[in-house]
């Protein structure tokens, strides 16, 4: 078991490392759509590239929902053939979002250096995948 302060100083160092050894300009929160973002996650159970719609209106987190689902068949035939939809996706301090993500299906903890590199090839791939689509069908997402 890990203290909190050497948790954080591992999850820093991961993130520190991920940078260095693949520095790029992710697009991430710059998509222009507000609540709309494209995120990395890791912790002690899971690596996930995730597109999370979260705005704190309902109307406009089920309409961005919708349109990334009417586009599900491109996403999952061209870009991420495993990528999940999940419109009611709970995180861990209890928000509910919208969610659309792929998880890495190696097993994966943070705390386990020998499983970074894995994750890091993943977290390239499925990102670099997710933008494409994403830059693809901007202008029919934001219209």
């Amino acid at each position: 078991m890990y203290s909190k302060e050497e948790s954080a100083r591992i999850r820093k160092e991961f993130w520190t490392s991920f940078g260095k050894s693949f520095p790029r300009k992710w697009l991430l929160y710059n998509t222009k759509i507000k609540d709309f973002s494209f995120k990395f996650v890791a912790d002690k159970n899971k690596a996930m590239v995730c597109l999370d719609i979260e705005p704190k209106d309902d109307f406009y987190k089920e309409y961005y929902y919708d349109k990334i689902s009417s586009l599900k068949n491109i996403l999952k035939n061209e870009y991420i053939k495993d990528v999940v939809f999940d419109a009611t996706y709970k995180l861990d301090n209890g928000k509910i979002i919208s969610r659309i993500y792929t998880k890495m299906p190696k097993k994966f903890n943070i705390h386990n250096k020998n499983t970074w590199r894995n994750a890091y090839e993943f977290f390239v791939k499925n990102m670099a995948a997710f933008e494409e689509f994403f830059y693809e069908y901007e202008d029919y997402i934001k219209d």
